[in-house]
């Protein structure tokens, strides 16, 4: 039978988690859920609020709009933060137990909060990489309390190649597979830029493969068709275009060479949707053939088309609703499945959601074990 692997789901980051786990030199700079007066708990940095920390409830998003109203309206909160959150969101140990309930075997664990600071947090660099790696160290004991059926995905940025190095050194040793980064400019150099080769052969070295996943990272959309208010948790602009920035990047690293310089690096796509890829495939090979004529020459030599880098070396996660089957017939055995349990916009029954549409995990192994399995080096 097929070792049924879901490639998204979040463990809930406890208050204290990063006062706990960062290093003792930058405690100050730990992020931290703070109660307000009327009662919400903020994930906080500095004494900011950033954003209301949320019970999530698959299925149901718009109980967090209500969150938010009542917020507004200076009314307390309709449940306590605390008491609310289930087990199972945030501890390991729990987690193994409620795959079981999910008829899963094994999940890849992205961070819940983790998705809300990143872009924030870049102003400064130390209060960055301090925090990222409180998380990091957090992701060894879950790997050590997941008994081999969870797999955190740590928190990575490439603005600082030293600490990169010496977190995918420990992260590898603690046997953590997958790495969150941003699909953006790093610093404004973009991922393929010489300079970064030294980094991205360190992934391949280590045995961790990069992710890009939806979150609140540098952008690459200019800042002026953000003209949500300040309150929004998500940009409307952003979810309309949530495939833009992954594409963005990862044709980068095809058309100039990096894929192609690192055969054995990894890129997985997660939670940026998947019904993009076939029409991005025939534009990614009729654009570089069209440059590549016109321009008498192409950024960088590649012996294969764009298209077959990525097949080679990207795999995606794809939604039930998405259709994956129909993708797969259209692009190839590139995509994962997925539940993005317990957040509100996923589900807490993903077999059920894939088996209605006709995907089995007999059927379709790639999409419920390989493809995830190749990110996690298996």
């Amino acid at each position: 039978m097929t070792t049924i692997i879901d490639s998204d789901q979040h463990l809930y980051e406890n208050r204290t988690l990063w006062e706990q786990h960062i290093d003792p030199a930058f405690r100050d700079e730990a992020l931290a859920i703070v109660d307000d007066e009327l009662g919400y708990p903020w994930l906080t940095w500095r004494g900011r609020r950033l954003d209301v920390a949320d019970v999530q409830i698959p299925g149901d998003t718009a109980v967090l709009g209500r969150h938010r109203q009542r917020f507004r309206q200076h009314l307390a909160p309709e449940y306590d933060y605390d008491e609310a959150l289930p087990d199972h969101y945030w501890d390991p140990s729990a987690r193994v137990k409620q795959l079981d309930v999910m008829a899963l075997d094994e999940a890849v664990l992205f961070p819940n909060f983790g998705l809300l600071w990143e872009r924030r947090l870049s102003e400064s660099l130390t209060a960055l990489t301090a925090n990222m790696a409180a998380w990091n160290r957090w992701c060894a004991t879950v790997v050590t309390e997941g008994t081999g059926r969870l797999h955190p995905v740590a928190h990575l940025t490439l603005r600082d190649q030293d600490w990169l190095e010496a977190q995918l050194s420990e992260l590898s040793s603690a046997g953590v597979r997958l790495g969150m980064i941003a699909p953006a400019a790093v610093d404004g150099r973009p991922l393929s830029h010489p300079d970064h080769d030294r980094m991205w052969a360190a992934f391949v070295h280590h045995g961790v493969t990069p992710v890009f996943h939806v979150a609140d990272q540098p952008r690459v959309l200019d800042d002026a068709f953000y003209t949500d208010p300040d309150d929004s948790f998500v940009p409307v602009i952003e979810s309309v275009f949530i495939w833009v920035q992954p594409a963005v990047a990862i044709t980068d690293l095809i058309v100039n060479g990096t894929l192609a310089r690192h055969p054995g690096l990894r890129i997985g796509i997660v939670e940026l949707s998947s019904i993009w890829v076939p029409q991005y495939l025939m534009m990614l090979d009729g654009g570089w053939q069209f440059t590549t004529a016109l321009n008498g020459r192409p950024l960088a030599p590649l012996d294969l088309r764009p298209s077959e880098y990525f097949s080679r070396q990207v795999r995606v996660s794809s939604f039930s609703y998405e259709q994956p089957a129909r993708l797969t017939a259209k692009s190839g055995d590139l995509f994962m499945c997925c539940s993005d349990f317990p957040h509100s916009e996923g589900t807490a029954t993903p077999l059920e959601d894939y088996s209605r549409i006709g995907c089995l995990p007999g059927q379709a192994e790639g999409l419920f074990h390989g493809n995830v399995a190749t990110l996690l080096t298996q």
